[in-house]
């Protein structure tokens, strides 16, 4: 049976959002992009990285431990590259943070062809593909890694947890090929923690060889699982290993010690951002095949792949904008019970009325 879900009005939702964000002693402006940000991921069907994820982070390693700072000014590094800007966050909100960074590079790439932001002393900002998808809605190439929050996963053949999640995120504009961008966005581990709390909650196991106890030992409970494991094997490994050598040529430090404030002493403790943003036009060679111009080469490209009887395969991007489709038709964000249930201790916390289910039709 497929689970029921209810319409929330984006507008109620994101008033609650940026309510707890406010008690919490965020700026309006932080608090409407921590809002923005859990809306689009609620509405292509980023579950792990909602707004009870965002609120959730926040508490265990953010405002409350002072990993990071509301109202916290970003600070800019002098750089002798003109198409690469390099920041201090100052430990400012992850999503407001990441909202500025692609807006600067897409600045960067109008003006250069290319632009690149990276980000020091920052707070997580979730979901990477929320960033990238943005860019390619707009028309351009993105990319993005980050730091993850804590090293919660074991490398491969290691037994204790050294490596973030550390996603890797790449938007690319495909709209006119297929009607939606293709968003290519993956944590490095077999599932996000994210996900792992999203099945504790919902009474759900875990897949196999995803997650270990605290013992060592693989479990599928998520009430269990205590470390990740990588994807892949090697190769997802590799993928995670990438994140934490670019975030140490940024400035970042000991992964083992990120976030973890009561032990990194004089030593950093934060995550470091990257972001690359390129305009389509500044990689075309102009020598397409029979004539086609670079929109119709992609059109062609992808189509080849889904030909010859692959035509039932998915691309990266595709459940997302299917639920984004759901979303639309609906009218609204759509949540289970439980979710609506953890979102009721929010509006406790912000001092705002409760939702009833009874208030929200169950969605098509």
């Amino acid at each position: 049976m497929s689970e029921t879900f209810y319409v929330v009005p984006e507008a109620q939702h994101n008033a609650l959002v940026a309510a707890a964000y406010k008690k919490r002693g965020y700026s309006g402006q932080e608090a409407a992009a921590g809002a923005r940000f859990c809306a689009e991921a609620t509405r292509h069907g980023i579950r792990t990285h909602n707004a009870l994820k965002a609120l959730h982070l926040d508490h265990l390693f953010g405002s409350a431990a002072g990993g990071c700072v509301p109202k916290a000014k970003l600070e800019k590094v002098k750089s002798p590259y003109r198409a690469s800007a390099i920041w201090n966050a100052n430990r400012k909100l992850g999503q407001a943070t990441g909202y500025a960074a692609i807006e600067q590079a897409i600045k960067l790439a109008d003006k250069y062809g290319v632009g690149m932001v990276s980000v020091d002393n920052a707070f997580h900002y979730l979901w990477g593909g929320g960033y990238v998808m943005e860019a390619a809605k707009r028309g351009y190439i993105a990319y993005t890694n980050c730091t993850a929050a804590l090293a919660e996963v074991v490398p491969f053949g290691g037994k204790f947890p050294t490596l973030g999640t550390n996603p890797h995120s790449w938007g690319f504009p495909t709209q006119d090929a297929i009607g939606y961008p293709i968003v290519i966005d993956w944590a490095t581990s077999v599932v996000a923690m994210g996900r792992v709390q999203q099945l504790a909650r919902e009474g759900k196991q875990l897949p196999p060889n995803a997650a270990v106890d605290a013992d060592g030992n693989p479990t599928t409970d998520p009430t269990q699982a205590k470390y990740l494991i990588p994807f892949g094997a090697h190769k997802g490994y590799g993928l995670a290993l990438m994140n934490e050598i670019v975030g140490a040529f940024i400035g970042g430090s000991l992964p083992t010690i990120r976030n973890r404030w009561d032990k990194v002493g004089d030593d950093k403790g934060t995550c470091t951002f990257f972001f690359q943003v390129w305009k389509p036009e500044a990689m075309n060679a102009g020598a397409f095949a029979k004539g086609r111009n670079q929109s119709e080469n992609v059109k062609a490209v992808l189509a080849d792949i889904l030909g010859h009887g692959n035509e039932a395969c998915m691309l990266p991007g595709q459940l997302e904008a299917t639920w984004a489709a759901r979303s639309a038709k609906n009218g609204g964000l759509l949540f289970s019970e439980a979710e609506i249930g953890a979102f009721n201790e929010l509006a406790a916390e912000a001092r705002k009325p409760k939702w009833s289910l009874a208030e929200f039709k169950i969605a098509e």
